[in-house]
């Protein structure tokens, strides 16, 4: 045998042994554990079982993460091919988070909120998509449903003095989680045809839904009062979860001074546009102009939907990407359990989901008990310039349009686990790629050059509202910027409403990585200058982008190496 063949055969041993390892920790660790990621994913053995917090669970977990992770690390990089190489730190990342997770910042002992939202989102996702019968999946919520009761029993023993602010955001959510169980769940599964499993399922949803209410009560009466713990994750735990979710290891000064800087980039630019706009009114006043130029609460789910024919159109005709499918998400309400947070999402099938593969776009709308002032503020998020900016980001070309690349993805790996920074990266990197290759422009998008300006000043808004996530992230979780200093920060520098302002903060205080929208944009926008050095004349941006979205959604510096051959900076 030639040293050549040697070589490939051992290579094609080392890969086997990889995949074996990582199908094994997916199947044993990843989603034995969150089972709801399972159902996510298409895996329907585990639509009967439920996340455990139980002490005993949680030190189970952390004992067979620690082992996967010596297995993994023991096979040599080196002796991987390009694709298995890369996967191999995808999955020493997950592995390596969900310890952290776990060991240090220990959202089981602290947030009351992930045992409410576990357990609406275990039903959510059995509710929501029609992979089997109704009888067949009523069948399955009973069983998840039959261990909620535990689950926020674990929450009275977990939970240790935690941060006022994620004990109010619980408190805050639970009516609208309890409600979910009240009226559209049993809404949602009239159909079911066996009288016998229709009787039980009144039972366990009603024994759910009086746990949902005794755990309020506690909430409230109990913990709340004693919730004086600190939300910050710190520099050190901070810097490790980059390392972990993201491959970035730029030390956090100079990632502040990054993200200063597109701030300020941002901020001169629509100044800039708001002058041509208004040259005798302040660029705030034309920020606030902007705002009241949003739809009525009523018609916002249709404003998105009309936006569907002019994207696609522009990104066919323009060679923006390739889109592999022609069918449309669904724009419906945001479920109540996920409002206090978001204001629109996608939600995706998961990658081995055979039967039910709609694809949700989920838009908050106002709250009922706002008051019309409230109402208002909140609908500025909405103006007609972000009503596109977030179409383009979670439909055309953002989320939607990569997810319908995800059957393309090298690997199983690839395919379920992967970065932020690609996935928000991606989705935001599309609001601004969009404006500058013409879409917005008056008869692309846009009915005349105001509106084309307004369109611009939307997506410098949103932009902004990341590049804020950006600093209000690292600062507050480093100790040099409070709860209410980064409201304030989100509406002086991130040109953002008091409403949205507070929503984004209580956000940050959870998501402690928020940066993930802009850093990753900025990785993208200089992987695409680096490759267009590299190709020079031969640069196709409909190609780049195709092959970025056909590695999947591994952090940046893998998608760098496959596009580039090489592991230069990222940033």
């Amino acid at each position: 045998m030639s040293v050549t063949i040697a070589a490939h055969a051992e290579k094609e041993n080392w890969n086997q042994q990889f995949q074996k390892v990582s199908d094994e920790y997916l199947d044993q660790v990843y989603f034995r554990y969150q089972p709801t990621q399972g159902t996510l994913a298409g895996y329907h053995q585990y639509d009967t079982q439920l996340e455990d917090f139980s002490r005993n669970s949680i030190d189970a977990e952390s004992a067979a993460l620690k082992t996967f992770e010596k297995r993994v690390a023991s096979i040599p990089a080196t002796a991987l091919d390009q694709t298995a190489r890369g996967d191999r730190e995808i999955v020493l990342g997950s592995i390596r988070s969900r310890l952290l997770t776990l060991e240090s910042i220990r959202p089981w002992q602290k947030d009351a909120d992930i045992y409410s939202s576990t357990a609406a989102n275990a039903a959510f996702t059995i509710m929501e998509r029609k992979f089997a019968s109704p009888d067949d999946r009523l069948r399955s919520l009973i069983a998840r449903e039959k261990q909620m009761p535990a689950l926020l029993a674990e929450a009275r023993a977990n939970l240790a003095n935690p941060p006022r602010i994620f004990t109010g955001i619980a408190i805050e959510q639970l009516p609208g989680t309890t409600g979910f169980f009240e009226h559209d769940i049993p809404l949602a599964f009239a159909d079911a045809q066996d009288p016998a499993l229709k009787a039980e399922f009144a039972q366990t949803n009603a024994a759910v839904i009086a746990a949902f209410n005794s755990y309020l009560d506690w909430l409230k009466s109990d913990l709340l009062p004693r919730s004086n713990g600190d939300f910050r994750i710190g520099a050190e735990t901070y810097a490790k979860k980059l390392q972990y979710d993201e491959m970035v290891d730029v030390p956090l000064d100079k990632l502040l001074e990054i993200g200063k800087a597109d701030l300020r980039k941002n901020q001169e630019h629509f100044n800039a546009i708001a002058k041509e706009l208004e040259p005798s009114k302040a660029p705030r006043a034309v920020l606030e102009e902007l705002g009241e130029n949003h739809p009525a609460p009523g018609q916002l789910l249709d404003a998105f939907r009309a936006t569907f024919n002019s994207l696609d159109g522009f990104i066919r005709s323009h060679h923006i990407v390739t889109i592999p499918s022609e069918v449309r998400p669904i724009v419906e309400e945001t479920p109540p359990f996920m409002r206090a947070t978001t204001f629109a999402s996608m939600d995706t099938p998961g990658p081995y989901e055979k039967h039910a593969t709609e694809a949700y776009f989920n838009v908050t709308l106002p709250d009922p008990s706002m008051t019309p002032v409230q109402v208002e503020g909140f609908m500025h998020s909405f103006n007609v310039g972000t009503v596109i900016s977030t179409a383009v980001h979670e439909a055309y070309p953002g989320h939607y349009v990569q997810f319908l690349w995800v059957p393309q993805a090298p690997s199983r790996v690839r395919k379920l686990l992967g970065a932020t920074t690609n996935v928000e990266g991606w989705a935001h990197y599309t609001e601004q790629m969009m404006l500058d290759e013409g879409y917005g422009q008056p008869g692309q998008g846009a009915k005349d050059e105001r509106e084309s300006k307004f369109l611009r000043l939307g997506q410098l808004q949103d932009a902004l509202l990341r590049d804020a996530r950006f600093v209000v992230g690292i600062e507050m979780h480093t100790g040099k910027m409070s709860f209410d200093e980064a409201v304030e920060f989100f509406q002086r520098e991130g040109y953002q409403s008091r409403e949205t302002a507070v929503v984004e903060t209580k956000r940050g205080t959870g998501d402690p990585t928020y940066l993930y929208y802009t850093l990753g944009k900025l990785e993208i926008l200089k992987l695409r200058e680096d490759l267009k050095k590299k190709q020079g004349a031969d640069f196709s941006l409909e190609e780049f982008h195709n092959s970025f979205l056909r590695q999947g959604f591994p952090p940046i510096k893998i998608v760098r190496e496959a596009l580039l051959g090489d592991d230069s900076p990222t940033l």
